[in-house]
């Protein structure tokens, strides 16, 4: 007689231990500059999202302002009113630290979003460049080549004030932001393209394809179904560092005044409201959302580059 097989005891959650035990996850436990970038964006990310919760004031509610706390230092007691505010307030009694936390939901939406968006135009004209080829790939890669030519701020400046002309005046504040994702896309799209139709030359000839096209599948088919799983690696690492490029072009523009309105103000407006009293005394209007900006960018740019370093298989 036979012992009966012992059953496998099955784990609560396979897969994220599968995960755990990945040499991706080995390689981030064992860079110290991943996990902290790490802990920096979700802090960040988790502060933005929850803001209403977080933040102790609305800045954005005329109601709950007070500009008798104008100009209070951080952890200063203000003159008038005695209220202490943890980064102070700007000239209109503001808090800046709510002000940053609702400030950064606008930055990262937009970013997020315009990423996404480039991700998807530059992964489906890469693939249809590489897998179709002939004149099509030829119009493809020489406009993304065109756009090369240009800075992407200026692009993104560009596209942003034909769409702005094209939406009717009182709609303008409302699409504002809207108008600001389609311009920052539109400026990112080459990367994800050319690199998305180089793995997609290099993929168009392995044998699977070859016997994909032989059994009758379609063209589109073969490209979302076959090719493009294959070519995700590198799009994630450009995903990342664009998307640490895409809130830096978001501040940039909203600096200049041609971003988020000032109704929706991003951490790009903060910082153009608080460059106005950087001289006059008042540094911490700057100071503290320049700060936040450059945490969040760097910290997303490091996650990218080791992402890159380790999805690279040369380098293991």
């Amino acid at each position: 007689m036979t012992d009966a097989p012992v059953p496998r005891r099955r784990t609560l959650a396979p897969r994220l231990t599968n995960f755990w035990q990945s040499d991706l996850a080995w390689s981030f436990r064992r860079s110290p500059v991943a996990v902290v970038s790490l802990i920096v964006v979700v802090l960040l990310t988790v502060g933005a999202v929850l803001a209403p919760l977080v933040a102790p004031h609305n800045p954005f509610d005329p109601a709950t302002l007070n500009l008798m706390n104008g100009f209070t230092a951080p952890m200063t007691p203000n003159a008038f009113t005695g209220e202490s505010f943890l980064l102070g307030t700007d000239d209109q009694g503001r808090d800046v630290f709510s002000t940053i936390l609702y400030g950064m939901r606008i930055s990262l939406f937009v970013g997020f979003s315009a990423v996404l968006f480039a991700m998807v135009l530059g992964i489906t004209l890469g693939l249809i460049a590489g897998y179709v080829g002939g004149w099509t790939e030829t119009i493809i890669m020489r406009i993304a080549d065109v756009q090369l030519t240009f800075p992407a701020i200026l692009v993104a400046m560009l596209i942003f004030g034909i769409a702005k002309g094209f939406t009717p005046v009182e709609y303008r504040d409302q699409m504002a932001i809207w108008v600001l994702i389609l311009a920052i896309g539109l400026s990112d799209w080459v990367q994800f393209a050319r690199v998305v139709r180089g793995a997609t030359l290099v993929e168009k000839g392995k044998e699977y394809v070859q016997a994909a096209q032989l059994i009758g599948r379609s063209g589109p088919a073969i490209m979302l179904r076959h090719i493009l799983p294959n070519v995700l690696s590198p799009v994630l690492v450009i995903a990342t560092i664009s998307l640490a490029l895409a809130i830096i072009a978001e501040a940039t523009l909203s600096f200049l005044g041609v971003g988020a309105p000032p109704t929706q103000p991003s951490l790009g407006t903060l910082i153009r409201i608080g460059q106005g009293f950087l001289f006059s005394g008042e540094w911490w209007i700057l100071f503290f959302p320049a700060c936040t900006l450059l945490a969040l960018a760097l910290s997303v740019n490091l996650l990218g580059d080791w992402l890159r370093d380790a999805l690279n298989p040369k380098l293991r």
